[in-house]
């Protein structure tokens, strides 16, 4: 919208008004992907004064902080008497109050507008407001068009959400005096007996939730799982938990450590009980009000993820601003496993990796929906909902702010079926869904294992059938009850995984195509299947154990056969770990002989590939030993030209296409078949 009230003649600037220093370079991102270089951002005031300033800087990103203090040192500025466009973001928030009636007044020519996913209606408003800014409409007038929750998740641009009810304490019904049970349930809630059920409960469930046993590939880095956010209902609780979680961890092995972070400041204004579970805005600015235990244990907290991540933040002013920008971006990489917050990150904060929201905090109305729209940004197929898991009974809040920002139906598209409508099906509307009990009971009756799949239809029908089957299991994993009731034992999976690998590679084949989308018909859900990858560990693991079987147990040969046919990721290596394990004798170290074999396997296939091909031998090697050390094959640029033989100019330019295709394809193969077994080690 920006980007087109820019183009007419007579505005003169669009000015993007955010409230998040966040905010502001997403934004930035989001206007680059329509025009290059459209917009320009600003990090100080006086900048923000040069723009306005300036007749080619058409379109403008500043948060409502820099331009209320524009506003109060340059009060006669010659923009205020310009034609501009005035677009808020996120403008639920702190634009009710002396910032926006500022702006508003030294503006005198302005079109107005506001985008909000939580609108603030008379039901939700804060009685801290100013009364007559307390609604979005009273401050920016009738709107314009509505695109609800339950639309954005129709046209698959969020995600829905799964809710688990976790009751941590035993609670008496029916109290007559409501605050007097408030009073005497809040320290109930924070009893040292119930935090540490709370963090036993969320590591033990960590792995399920986050789906850390499955794998995806996101930037070229090959990820298990996603990450979390944990929201609490006080600065002190964060204290108490963190030290909990650091408590139970301290004797765990390395491999069931949590990477668990904490950030919090100074709320504002603390909100009262008309207001709670409505979340206000944390001060970015400094923590210099936060009391000294609070500050130290901050100071602390972020001590520990100095040392995790070899970074120098503390609580002073610039740094804590820099932590969290750091911590902002760690998140969305997914190196931090759980962040441990009271408000901030629950609102405008976006981070596809993260799929869990642990709530041991009242929130309702807006503040419970932007809360949990944190877990429900796209990434892939394995990521297919926000799992929320609340460790309060806010089933009733939850439903209420559904419906307010959706409509009184609105739970049955925001909302995760049971796990019963997943196992044994449902209507929806008029169509039956068939539930996971009789797509795999259909599975066993018309494609039995061990029986070769004939004619292409049925090909298809058993394609689409497990492409179900993948996607109920992959929501059904994340119930406990679900455990024990799979059906399919993990030899089974492993056969049925094989078949569909080997139809993937045949119909790919007949396109010459990478897509998963092999025809108009077909969708092959290959990240579904590759996210329980077998990796080299477990297969090594096998091989040790028919070693020590004296390399006679077949039972334990058609296992490793099956594992590599049921995996994408080693089919390609099916050679090499067969011919490894003909080599054994019963001298053998399969660890130190694993190596040493697949290094000579490596250096042997590369000096193949470039007397095959005609390349120069030390520019391969040097060229693949970069591609080992960065994790990726570089094919743009120059640096692949040295590879590949010196030609004369006379040479077709297809012919010289045609050729570093090919090699790059080679090199590729290479680099995919030995980069994740050989540890990155270089070529010798």
């Amino acid at each position: 919208m920006g980007s087109v009230a820019s183009k007419l003649p007579f505005v003169s600037k669009v000015l993007f008004v955010v409230d998040r220093k966040d905010l502001d370079y997403q934004t930035m991102k989001e206007y680059d992907k329509f025009e290059k270089g459209a917009a320009n951002s600003n990090t100080n005031t006086a900048i923000l004064k040069k723009q306005l300033e300036d007749p080619n800087a058409r379109i403008i990103i500043t948060t409502i902080q820099k331009l209320s203090v524009l506003i109060k040192k340059h009060k006669s500025h010659p923009a205020f008497n310009q034609h501009l466009v005035i677009i808020f973001d996120e403008c639920h928030r702190s634009q009710f109050g002396d910032m926006h009636t500022a702006i508003t007044k030294a503006f005198k020519k302005y079109h107005l507008f506001g985008f909000t996913g939580t609108p603030i209606f008379p039901v939700n408003s804060s009685s801290g407001s100013k009364p007559n800014l307390r609604t979005t409409e009273q401050a920016f007038g009738k709107k314009l068009h509505t695109y609800t929750i339950v639309d954005a998740i129709t046209d698959k641009n969020v995600l829905p959400f799964r809710i688990d009810y976790i009751r941590t304490m035993k609670e008496q019904e029916n109290i007559a005096d409501a605050k007097v049970w408030d009073i005497d349930r809040e320290k109930a809630l924070a009893a040292p007996e119930r935090i540490s059920n709370v963090v036993k409960y969320i590591r033990e469930h960590f792995d399920q939730k986050t789906k850390r046993n499955t794998f995806y590939q996101l930037k070229d880095r090959r990820l298990a799982g996603f990450n979390s956010i944990f929201a609490v209902a006080s600065i002190d609780a964060a204290k108490r938990y963190y030290t909990e979680f650091q408590r139970q961890m301290a004797d765990l092995p390395s491999d069931k450590q949590l990477k668990i972070a904490t950030i919090y400041s100074f709320g504002v204004n603390e909100p009262d009980d008309e207001d709670a579970g409505i979340i206000e805005d944390e001060n970015l600015e400094d923590t210099s009000q936060l009391d000294q235990s609070s500050r130290d244990f901050l100071e602390s907290a972020i001590q520990d993820y100095n040392k995790l991540f070899k970074t120098n933040w503390d609580t002073s002013s610039d740094k804590f601003q820099n932590y969290y920008k750091d911590l902002s971006q760690r998140v969305k990489d997914r190196e931090i496993d759980l962040l441990i917050v009271v408000n901030m990150f629950l609102t405008g904060f976006d981070a596809t990796t993260l799929n869990t929201l642990w709530v041991d905090k009242n929130l309702r109305l807006h503040g419970l929906l932007q809360a949990y729209s944190r877990t429900n940004r796209i990434l892939n197929s394995v990521k297919t909902f926000g799992n929320i898991i609340c460790f309060r009974n806010l089933e009733k809040a939850t439903n209420e702010s559904i419906a307010l920002f959706g409509n009184k139906e609105a739970g049955g598209v925001v909302l995760l079926k049971t796990y019963t409508e997943y196992y044994n099906g449902y209507t929806d509307g008029e169509k039956d869904v068939s539930g996971y009990y009789d797509l795999v009971t259909d599975l066993q009756e018309n494609f039995p294992i061990g029986e070769q799949i004939i004619g292409e239809q049925n090909q298809k029908d058993f394609i689409k059938l497990y492409s179900a089957i993948l996607k109920v299991k992959n929501i059904l994993t994340t119930f406990d009850e679900f455990a024990g009731n799979e059906i399919l034992s993990e030899r089974d999976v492993q056969d049925y995984h094989s078949m569909y690998i080997n139809l993937y590679n045949e119909f790919r084949g007949k396109t010459k195509g990478d897509s998963e989308n092999v025809n108009d018909d077909i969708v092959f859900e290959m990240e579904l299947i590759k996210q329980v990858e077998i990796n080299i560990d477990y297969i090594l693991a096998l091989i040790k154990k028919y070693h020590e079987g004296h390399l006679k147990d077949k039972e334990i040969e058609i296992t490793i056969k099956k594992a590599i046919d049921a995996s994408v990721e080693l089919r390609n290596k099916k050679d090499l770990i067969e011919n490894f394990i003909h080599s054994l004798s019963p001298s053998s170290k399969v660890d130190d002989d694993w190596h040493a074999f697949v290094d000579a396997k490596k250096v042997e296939e590369i000096n193949n590939i470039i007397t095959d091909e005609g390349l120069n031998k030390d520019e391969t090697f040097n060229f693949m030993n970069n591609a080992f050390q960065d994790g990726y094959v570089q094919i743009t640029g120059t640096a692949i030209t040295k590879v590949l033989p010196p030609v004369s100019r006379f040479t077709p330019t297809g012919d010289r296409t045609k050729k570093r295709e090919t090699v790059i394809e080679k090199l590729s193969a290479f680099f995919n078949k030995f980069w994740d077994i050989s540890g990155g080690r270089l070529l010798k």
